[in-house]
């Protein structure tokens, strides 16, 4: 599924979600809060009266494991992240750290040097200007996965939302 495709089924999925909760979401005046103005000012005056009860006013920290009642700790997710860097990088040498395959190739030879010079000539660069055509906009455009760049998402989300 290209990611023009998923983007399009996002903004249909918003849309409907939309609409949903334009129809559900009731009558302020029929609120038994002293704020009515909105969803929110009568969320916070009811998160204050839990609050002068007693009640707790967020999630829990809990490191020990995930759940919908609690949050990890930043000491935790930042711990999480550094091992999630390590499982990607696959060991590779600081000098390769993100190009692990490429590192192993660099060390048989001029040959295997010059075809990965050749491939990667034939390759997108993120880090200079390049002139491509409306084709090979649209060729790595489907080669990334992301479909169709010229898709009007705005259009495709006004359809849906109405």
């Amino acid at each position: 599924m290209s990611l023009q495709t998923r983007i399009t089924e996002l903004a249909q999925g918003i849309a409907a979600d939309i609409k949903s909760l334009k129809a559900v979401g009731g009558n302020l005046a029929a609120l038994n809060t002293t704020s009515k103005s909105s969803l929110v000012a009568a969320i916070n005056e009811v998160l204050q009266l839990a609050q002068a009860a007693g009640s707790s006013s967020g999630a829990a920290i809990n490191d020990a494991e995930a759940s919908a009642g609690s949050t990890f700790s930043s000491t935790k997710v930042t711990s999480l992240l550094a091992d999630l860097k390590n499982q990607i990088l696959g060991g590779a040498s600081s000098a390769y750290d993100t190009l692990q395959e490429i590192e192993a190739e660099l060390g048989n030879g001029k040959t295997a040097l010059a075809n990965l010079l050749t491939a990667v000539g034939n390759r997108l660069s993120f880090a200079d200007a390049q002139s491509l055509t409306a084709a090979q906009q649209l060729q790595a455009c489907a080669n990334l996965g992301i479909g169709d760049p010229t898709t009007d998402f705005l259009a495709v989300y006004t359809t849906s939302k109405s």
